[in-house]
């Protein structure tokens, strides 16, 4: 089999539709619009229109409040930990942060900090340096002889990129 040989399976292909090509084409003059009007014309964009009846997105109320300073964190109960604990992936001695997480697959990405919540046990003493945690879980953690160190990721993160950028000048 040689390249000039190779094509593609009929009817795997279809010629697109020439429009607008003479009367004989089947789709001449108005090129399969229809007649006259606003839709029969290019540059049209009506989709929330209703024929000037109030759009139906106008009538119903608005609901709701998007935080534009709202946080994201990556969510992390003792269970989890426990299970990377009892897997060998996190050492109890470690100190853990959101870096550390990561790289032991804890979680995917940090997003905006990683937050500490109290779903499950935890059996061993871990220090954590994360942006949040609840009440229950600092307890949890302070209970089986660990610590919890809330710390601002953002500055830290700020700090790490004026290094980077500082070391890559220098």
């Amino acid at each position: 089999m040689k390249l000039h040989e190779l094509s593609d399976n009929p009817g795997a292909t279809k010629a697109r539709k020439r429009v607008g090509r003479g009367p004989g084409s089947g789709t001449g003059k108005t090129a399969g619009r229809g007649v006259k009007g606003q839709k029969s014309r290019s540059g049209v964009a009506i989709k929330g229109f209703e024929g000037g009846q109030m759009p139906i997105t106008r009538r119903l109320p608005k609901r709701g409040f998007n935080n534009i300073n709202g946080k994201n964190f990556a969510i992390v109960n003792l269970k989890t930990l426990q299970d990377a604990l009892d897997r060998g992936v996190i050492e109890a001695k470690a100190e853990l942060d959101e870096t550390a997480l990561v790289a032991a697959g804890v979680i995917r990405r940090p997003l905006d900090g990683v937050r500490l919540l109290a779903k499950g046990e935890l059996s061993a003493a871990l220090t954590l340096k994360i942006a949040g945690a609840s009440k229950a879980a600092v307890e949890a953690v302070e209970k089986a002889g660990g610590k919890v160190e809330i710390v601002d990721v953002v500055a830290l993160r700020r700090a790490a990129k004026r290094e980077a950028k500082a070391a890559a000048k220098a």
